[in-house]
C-alpha cells in the first residue's frame, strides 16, 4: 500500500476530514479526534499510527505478530496507539482492518453530537 491509498481509505469513512495540526503532519480525524497519524509523505517511512485497542496489552498483540513493522507510538502509545508499516510484513487487508478499528474506537467516545451520521 502506498501512502495516498492509506490516506483515501482514512478519508472514505463517515464524517473523516484531513487536518495539519503540527506544520505538514497529515493526521485524519472524525469530529474533533485523531483516529489515524499519518505524518508527512515524504517523512512516514510508509506507517500509520492507529488506536490498535482498550489498553497497551490488547495493543501489544500488534507488537507479538509483527515486530518489525509495529511499534509503539510515542507520547499516546501507553493507551493502545501503535504505529504499523504498510510497506512490510502486514497484509494489506489487516492494516485497513486496524484503520476500521481506530475509526470505530474514537466514534464510540465522540460526544454524540460530533459522531457521524
Amino acid at each position: 500500500m502506498t501512502w495516498d491509498e492509506v490516506l483515501a481509505y482514512c478519508l472514505a469513512k463517515p464524517g473523516a476530514w484531513q487536518d495539519e495540526p503540527w506544520e505538514g503532519d497529515v493526521v485524519v480525524k472524525v469530529g474533533s479526534k485523531i483516529f489515524a497519524f499519518l505524518g508527512s509523505e515524504s517523512e512516514s517511512r510508509g506507517s500509520v499510527g492507529v488506536k490498535c485497542g482498550a489498553s497497551r496489552e490488547v495493543a501489544d498483540e500488534w507488537l507479538a505478530r509483527y515486530p518489525d513493522d509495529a511499534s509503539v507510538m510515542a507520547y499516546i502509545g501507553r493507551s493502545g496507539w501503535n504505529t504499523l508499516g504498510f510497506d512490510g510484513k502486514i497484509p494489506p487487508d489487516e492494516l485497513l482492518e486496524a484503520v476500521d478499528a481506530s475509526y470505530d474506537a474514537v466514534v464510540s467516545k465522540l460526544p454524540k453530537r460530533e459522531r457521524p451520521t
